[in-house]
């Protein structure tokens, strides 16, 4: 019994000198650390003293079985105590370490002039703006559930489906996004217009209107116009997902002619040429920028908002999502 409790005085003594050490190297922060040793010290003091008074060899046994329990129950308090300073402190730091960066989920046919545009408001204020990119279509569903991002850039009509789903809290535009006919660097093929499509031999791409509001907008004019058949033709499997694969096509000259947003093209403009063409289609299309009214960063939202509203019309339209 007197061996095993030397050996538990030795062990507690140990792991309670070598945590109070360790406080000089501690991530945590130091004054509740600090008030939890002084609170093992107070624990320590008030118990350890018992074992002085007994003189005695049974008493000496004894006295070390005081100190050993006193240890222990120092021990007990600090891992304890430790724990709370983990559960909160790291809390604390974590929040600390993410409070005003926002979340952006940004339409993939805009992540040029957002790139810009969060690095002038980062510039400005200090406050970071974390990216993601991806369809509208694929942002939605997580909009809709509240689960992700303080601002969706888009274009409509998603300003509707996210007023819809209560989530819109603020919006301001700061473009238009329109389909345009573009060509090889040169237009070697001399297409001038929407219906040169249609002419043989034209390799033509466009945008799957199961997944595209310009492909929706550009099957319609061709239905319209009625010429969708012929084009068709042309186009045989080239219908993509995303503009940029568009422009890749006739970046390298796997095809003639593609028709795809404005400021996607312009991204584009070293590889290709923008064909002019009066704008024929039923509607325009805003491109917007949304604050999401689930968002825990109310303030740096609204200074982001503000800021896009002074500054977004202009890098969109130098970024070609103009009419």
């Amino acid at each position: 019994m007197e061996k095993s409790a030397l050996t538990g005085l030795h062990l507690a003594d140990n792991l309670v000198d070598a945590l109070i050490l360790g406080r000089r190297f501690c991530v945590f922060s130091p004054k509740p650390l600090c008030c939890i040793i002084r609170a093992v010290n107070f624990v320590d003091n008030l118990l350890g003293p018992r074992y002085v008074t007994l003189k005695t060899k049974r008493g000496e046994a004894m006295a070390d079985k005081h100190r050993c329990m006193a240890k222990m129950l120092s021990l007990l308090f600090l891992a304890g105590a430790l724990g709370l300073v983990v559960v909160f402190g790291c809390s604390k730091k974590e929040t600390e370490g993410k409070h005003n960066e926002l979340v952006l989920l940004c339409g993939s046919s805009f992540p040029k002039p957002m790139e810009q545009l969060c690095l002038e408001f980062t510039a400005k204020t200090g406050i970071k703006v974390t990216t993601t990119v991806s369809g509208s279509e694929d942002f939605l569903p997580l909009v809709k559930a509240g689960r992700e991002g303080d601002i969706l850039v888009t274009h409509d009509p998603y300003l509707d489906y996210v007023a819809d789903a209560n989530a819109l809290a603020d919006h301001v535009q700061v473009g238009f996004v329109a389909p345009v006919v573009a060509v090889q660097k040169g237009n070697p093929k001399g297409i001038t217009g929407i219906n040169d499509l249609t002419r043989p031999g034209v390799r033509v791409a466009l945008s799957n209107p199961q997944y595209s509001t310009c492909g929706e907008m550009v099957f319609g004019l061709l239905v319209k116009k009625g010429i969708k058949e012929a084009v068709m033709k042309n186009v045989e499997n080239r219908l993509t997902k995303g503009h940029s694969n568009l422009g890749n096509l006739l970046k390298t000259q796997a095809v003639d002619a593609v028709i795809m947003w404005n400021g996607v093209a312009h991204t584009f403009r070293d590889s290709l040429e923008i064909v002019p063409a009066p704008y024929e289609y039923d509607k325009e299309i805003g491109v917007h920028i949304i604050s999401l009214s689930y968002s825990k960063e109310a303030e740096s939202l609204k200074q982001f908002i503000e800021f896009a509203r002074n500054r977004g019309p202009e890098i969109f339209s130098e970024h070609g999502y103009v009419k």
